[in-house]
């Protein structure tokens, strides 16, 4: 399986997207709407192996988190977009603003929004979790939970985010991989809600623009790919003493950290999918350039909330403190989720960031940046 959510596969999607055509949008739409499918470089062919019989796999799908209006014999004879996500991914987060549009003005015109909550970390196969997080990020259009990948592979999904575009005649006729490019998107939607018979021309379009943690990226001085911290997929740790697999061990900091490496100090304990702390107090650095930085974190089975401090060059952050933080760095670690540590104020370099927990029980999964 490829590398579903890096910043190397988003640019990788987005460059694809834009060499391809759009599946299904041919003849008498073409000629009826003076539409050529080259204006739709956004959307792809779908993947192949997909399904042909996309709404018979969701109705198969199961369990609902929330569930279709109806049912999903309901979806039969509507535009339905298809959105594969995970409530830990920022790449997943930041398409969630133009699906929430999308849902809304579209939904006088039969165009249904449906999530398909497709896990990367174990705690994210927790439906009570991913209903929370659902119910925090406003995710009120119907959500699936997906935890053995069972619709994923039946659609061929690429990647976190994957948009499935499905035409009123129940096909899939269009499909993307990664960020980008929402407005083009937006209308190959206008243009199946057309075909269908739907007049879309008294909908605005309005600029779609996210905030905090679903705000678009700084993609121009993006220069950090997402890293996990678990021996599973950890790259870029600096110790002496190299990383012991499932074993508790004493790490100190390095001299020194090159762009894009990290270091540990306290009792860490390098998991699978984690690093979790074993003292009472641990730091976790990370040499980055991008404008945000992210951290997957979590807790141990039965511990309680974890406070942690997050520095940027040894210094609280100020005005450059994330949406998890405070001026001062501080903030508390309650859910398993992506927490917002750093959202640069000003001009983008090289930077260190510095998490400091203070209690053990804490897990690091992986950092993501923006």
């Amino acid at each position: 399986m490829i590398s579903r959510r890096s910043f190397g596969f988003a640019a990788a999607t987005l460059v694809a997207a834009g060499a391809s055509t759009a599946a299904g949008l041919t003849g008498a739409l073409g000629e009826a709407f003076g539409l050529s499918i080259r204006e739709f470089g956004a959307v792809a062919a779908a993947p192949y192996g997909a399904t042909s019989q996309p709404l018979r796999d969701l109705e198969n799908a199961g369990p609902w988190l929330t569930g279709v209006p109806g049912g999903v014999q309901s979806l039969k004879g509507k535009v339905v977009v298809v959105n594969f996500w995970t409530y830990s991914c920022i790449n997943s987060l930041r398409a969630l603003p133009y699906l929430r549009a999308w849902s809304e003005r579209y939904a006088s015109k039969g165009l249904v929004v449906v999530g398909v909550h497709a896990p990367e970390f174990q705690f994210e196969h927790d439906a009570a979790k991913v209903r929370l997080a659902a119910h925090q990020l406003d995710v009120g259009y119907p959500n699936v939970q997906d935890n053995r990948y069972a619709t994923w592979q039946r659609f061929a999904n690429q990647g976190w985010p994957g948009f499935y575009f499905i035409g009123a005649d129940g096909r899939i006729r269009g499909y993307r991989s990664g960020e980008g490019r929402y407005a083009e998107a937006e209308q190959f939607i206008r243009a199946l809600l057309t075909e269908a018979g739907q007049d879309v021309a008294s909908v605005m379009q309005v600029p779609i623009q996210g905030s905090g943690i679903e705000a678009d990226a700084d993609w121009a001085n993006l220069r950090s790919p997402e890293a996990y911290f678990g021996y599973g997929k950890a790259d870029g740790l600096v110790s002496s003493s190299g990383g012991a697999r499932d074993a508790s061990r004493s790490y100190e900091q390095a001299d020194q950290l090159k762009l894009n490496r990290w270091d540990l100090e306290g009792d860490w304990t390098l998991k699978q999918e984690f690093a979790s702390l074993d003292s009472e107090r641990g730091r976790l650095r990370y040499r980055f350039h991008a404008r945000d930085l992210h951290l997957v974190l979590g807790r141990s089975e039965g511990s309680g909330p974890v406070r942690f401090r997050a520095t940027l060059d040894g210094r609280a952050p100020g005005d450059s403190h994330g949406g998890d933080v405070d001026a001062e760095g501080w903030g508390e670690l309650r859910e398993d989720r992506l927490y917002q540590l750093i959202r640069l104020s000003g001009p983008v370099r090289e930077r260190t960031m510095t998490i400091e927990f203070g209690r053990s029980g804490a897990r690091a999964y992986a950092v993501t940046f923006g």
